[in-house]
C-alpha cells in the first residue's frame, strides 16, 4: 500500500506538457536588458581604469596653476 502511494505521489508530481507560445516579444525584451547589463559593466570597468589617469591629469593642471609664473 506504501508502495503506491509513493508512486501515486510521484506521479503526481511530475510536470505536465506545456504546449504554450513564447512569442518574439519576450525574446527581444531579453536582449534589451541583456544589452544594458553590457553596457553597464562596460562602463563602470572603463570608470575604473580611468580613475587613476583621471586623477593624475588634475594633479598636473593643479601644480600647473599653483606655481609661479615669473612674474
Amino acid at each position: 500500500m506504501l508502495r503506491y502511494l509513493i508512486l501515486l505521489v510521484g506521479l503526481l508530481l511530475l510536470p505536465a506538457v506545456a504546449e504554450a507560445y513564447i512569442g518574439p516579444g519576450s525574446g527581444i525584451g531579453l536582449l534589451g536588458s541583456l544589452w544594458a547589463w553590457l553596457v553597464g559593466i562596460f562602463v563602470v570597468l572603463m570608470a575604473i581604469l580611468f580613475w587613476p589617469l583621471r586623477w593624475a591629469l588634475r594633479r598636473l593642471r593643479a601644480r600647473r596653476n599653483d606655481s609661479p609664473s615669473g612674474e
